[in-house]
């Protein structure tokens, strides 16, 4: 990628050369450049900002829920870093606001950085090892199926179980019905509202902006950001639980979490937005899950379609960003855990203490990965610390779990770092 970066920037080098060049055999009267003047940039600027302020009141508009009463914001809530508000494994919606979802809700901070799906991925020479292939990784929701913002922000709006609306249609005749409605004729046109498929495009490219904004989207303002930057200094035992975090023979939490500076000295995400399989426990507070043929297979089904048919992708589901995971009150794409210190246990001791986590039969036996198919269960992850038995010791400790926690806790935006 970067050297097709640098090949562009020597053709953007070698065109402005040639026109300066033309231009010194050329009248004062003439261009300087052999295309006309850019355009003033107050104007654009104005338009993208009228757009974000119209994708933040998109968010945060009830109304165009069929139930009046959800929006984008219920879930996503600004107040708990675009995480849901409560404790809840998935949220309810639908017009009566009584259907629930079958994933939990994941955060929207730091997502503007999520590549496009691809299922190869090769990190740039800045991110690491350019000629390994890192599998499927990239794209939004739980299961990488839609790649951009303004995709994934249909999904919801239209989702029987969540804003519920009937069609493109029903949303725009919502919108055009709202206080933003001038808004939206000023930026898009008089007859905007008589364009269904434009005026949806409309509304998911002012969420997409708003979305896309770094003050209150990616702030990085953690703790650890402070540290990283020289501001703070992390106590012994944050220090400690970043040590396990990394140490591949311990947590090797970094291996998809990346916690470290990249090469261009970039603050971390705390994900490479991989999608892999890691066994989590079948959570029974999903209604969908009564139902003992019922699977969420993640990429590769029900909710996906276009990858049925690749069952080594079956039980696959996208690495989050670890920032602001201590304000979460439920955890992994079902939220089965409730707790940060569950959530981390659970990495320590799911292959020593399976029982502790999974369903033991009458006869003894522990039904481990009881979420997930026996013919898909070769897709769980092994890597370190998921390559112990049971009877042995686990990679981490009580203790390095108590210390990851606290570090895991200095991932929260907010910190103040003055004196």
């Amino acid at each position: 990628m970067w050297a097709a970066l640098r090949r562009r920037s020597i053709g953007i080098v070698a065109i402005v050369s040639f026109g300066s060049a033309a231009a010194a055999h050329k009248p004062d009267s003439e261009a300087a450049v052999p295309w006309p003047a850019d355009p003033p940039v107050g104007p654009a600027l104005a338009r993208a900002a009228a757009i974000v302020t119209l994708g933040r009141q998109l968010f945060r508009d009830p109304s165009l829920s069929a139930s009046g009463e959800m929006s984008c914001a219920t879930c996503h809530d600004p107040a708990n870093h675009f995480s849901p508000p409560n404790a809840l494994a998935v949220q309810k919606g639908g017009p009566k606001l009584d259907r629930p979802g079958t994933r939990a809700t994941p955060s929207l901070t730091y997502a503007a950085s999520t590549p496009f799906f691809t299922e190869h991925y090769y990190e740039s020479e800045d991110e690491g090892d350019e000629s390994v292939d890192q599998g499927p990784t990239g794209g939004r929701t739980w299961d990488g199926r839609v790649s951009r913002a303004r995709d994934q922000a249909a999904i919801p709006l239209l989702a029987p179980n969540e804003m519920a609306n009937a069609d493109e249609a029903a949303v725009v005749g919502r919108a055009a019905r709202a206080r933003y409605a001038e808004q939206m004729k000023a930026l898009y046109g008089e007859r905007i509202f008589e364009d269904v498929p434009g005026a949806f495009a409309a509304i998911g490219r002012a969420l997409e902006a708003y979305q896309q904004t770094p003050a209150e989207f990616s702030p990085f303002t953690s703790k650890y950001d402070a540290f990283l930057r020289g501001r703070a200094e992390l106590t012994p035992q944050e220090k400690r639980g970043l040590e396990a975090f990394s140490d591949p023979a311990k947590g090797n939490c970094a291996h998809c979490h990346k916690s470290q500076l990249s090469g261009s000295r970039a603050l971390p995400l705390f994900t490479d937005y991989g999608l892999v399989a890691i066994g989590a426990p079948r959570n029974y507070e999903i209604p969908a899950n009564s139902d003992p043929a019922y699977f969420d297979l993640g990429v590769c089904g029900p909710v996906r379609k276009d990858l049925a048919d690749r069952a080594d992708f079956c039980g696959l589901f996208k690495a989050p960003s670890l920032r602001n995971v201590a304000t979460r009150h439920a955890f992994y794409h079902n939220g089965v855990f409730h707790t940060l210190e569950e959530a981390v246990s659970f990495y320590a001791t799911r292959d020593t203490n399976p029982e502790r986590w999974y369903p033991v039969g009458a006869d003894g036996k522990v039904r481990k990965f009881d979420d997930l198919p026996a013919r898909y269960q070769r897709n769980v992850n092994v890597e370190p610390p998921f390559d112990r038995k049971p009877g042995q010791e686990p990679a981490l400790s009580e203790q390095d779990v108590a210390d990851i926690v606290a570090f895991l806790r200095t991932l929260t935006d907010g910190f103040d770092a003055s004196p």
